[in-house]
């Protein structure tokens, strides 16, 4: 199978104040959101919740508008639209088995509990973990693999710098779930790391993303 065609906005290389912005969103939008909303809730609660993800929906809007209107450039430069619907679906789902196995494997090996908010978290509404669920499969794809691992590389990072600078920064975001979801974060993130610097296609990341948090956090509630 072939690799998808470079995206015509790399050749890029005057890196616009626009873009500056847009990096600092997509790497410290969500830390900064999830500290503040930590401040004045400590313990999640419904309004806590609603809070964050209203304000990350926020960030995520406003870097599409950068993309837009600030770069001048299309969705493609983010790794959106660079393959079909279709073909998006099959890695995804392959995406989300082999993270949902990692995943699994570290539970059983570290007898992984869900972190200190795993009791406060499971008692939202079902409606509203599903809807962090999409959150997090969309923006986070988005922010830490689509922009800043394109933005970095026009920066002129090589690849491995360009993927792990962001790695890294959205695995220690997953703080407020303990040591072990931080490695889980590193763990999975780096698979989706890899897949997207090889095929280029946001959307199979967003969407096995989203089924890997689905699947553990919104179907036991559903089935329980």
């Amino acid at each position: 199978m072939t690799n998808p065609p470079s995206d015509p906005a790399r050749p890029v290389t005057k890196v616009s104040t626009a873009t500056w912005i847009g990096l600092f969103i997509a790497l410290f939008g969500m830390l900064i959101t999830r500290q503040v909303v930590s401040h004045f809730y400590p313990v999640v609660t419904f309004s806590a919740a609603v809070w964050k993800e209203s304000l990350i929906w926020f960030w995520a809007i406003t870097l599409l508008i950068v993309i837009r209107r600030g770069e001048h450039l299309p969705l493609t430069s983010v790794g959106i639209g660079t393959s079909t619907w279709t073909k998006s679906l099959l890695w995804a789902l392959a995406l989300a088995a082999i993270c949902a196995a990692i995943a699994i494997l570290i539970v059983i090996v570290t007898h992984y509990n869900g972190g200190p908010n795993a009791e406060s978290f499971s008692r939202l509404p079902v409606w509203l973990i599903s809807v962090i669920c999409l959150r997090a499969g969309v923006v986070e794809e988005f922010f830490y693999r689509g922009y800043a691992i394109e933005r970095l590389q026009l920066l002129g990072l090589n690849r491995f710098w360009a993927a792990a600078i962001p790695l890294l920064i959205f695995s220690v975001g997953h703080w407020t779930g303990g040591v072990v979801n931080i490695v889980i974060a590193l763990v999975l993130g780096a698979v989706l790391s890899a897949f997207y610097l090889w095929r280029r296609d946001l959307v199979a990341n967003m969407i096995g993303h989203f089924l890997v948090d689905f699947v553990a956090n919104v179907l036991p509630k559903l089935f329980s």
